[in-house]
């Protein structure tokens, strides 16, 4: 089967006192969301999964519509932050040289509420159970980027991979996956639908 991760739009900043701050896609991140469902429309997709916050289930809805299917919520691949009352747009972060940015450069976990270990742990099970639930098809898993990099680094056999890599917005890895349990990455980072169109892909330009 073949396992196609998905990471969410750009979305808004959102910094709140109290209570989740769980952002909805800002307006470029709408437009992206488009332009992968356009490009990802001619494949062969059997089902669609989404982390429950927002700006995946908005990632995932113009693509759900161009293949007339619906969207799975699955708990198991939201964010490890995400009970937390703000987020900031990455990129952002750099420009300011933010000491979150610093704090995530040097591979700082924060969220006291679930160990690092026990977290991945859990994504890489609500994934591997996804892959054994399709056989022989194609699905699409709309998630996050400590999501993504902790699965492509527990296959690539990386400790502690939270971080190693950065996915750009809407950015596609594929993974083929065989019943006998080897797994092997297709494509990382693969941003085709946004290249041309002026729009922000992240820390890195596609």
């Amino acid at each position: 089967m073949e396992l196609l991760l998905i990471r969410h739009g750009l979305p808004v900043r959102r910094e709140l006192t109290e209570g989740r701050a769980d952002p909805e896609l800002s307006a470029d991140g709408h437009r992206q969301a488009e332009l992968l469902a356009t490009y990802l429309a001619t494949e062969r997709i059997h089902a669609i999964y989404a982390s429950p916050l927002r700006r995946a289930h908005q990632t995932a809805e113009p693509l759900a519509r161009a293949l007339g299917l619906g969207i799975s919520t699955e708990d198991g691949v939201a964010e490890y932050d995400r009970d937390s009352n703000e987020y900031v747009p990455v990129e952002e972060l750099k420009a300011a040289n933010d000491p979150r940015w610093q704090a995530m450069l040097a591979g700082e976990w924060d969220n006291p509420d679930v160990p690092r270990d026990v977290w991945v742990a859990n994504v890489v099970g609500t994934i591997e159970r996804l892959v054994d639930t399709h056989p022989s098809q194609r699905i699409a898993v709309v998630c996050h980027g400590g999501v993504l990099s902790s699965y492509l680094g527990w296959v690539l056999g990386l400790p502690d991979a939270t971080n190693f890599f950065y996915p750009n917005y809407t950015s596609i890895h594929r993974v083929a996956a065989a019943r006998s349990g080897e797994r092997n990455i297709l494509t990382i980072n693969e941003t085709y639908h946004l290249r041309g169109t002026g729009l922000p892909t992240g820390i890195y330009k596609g």
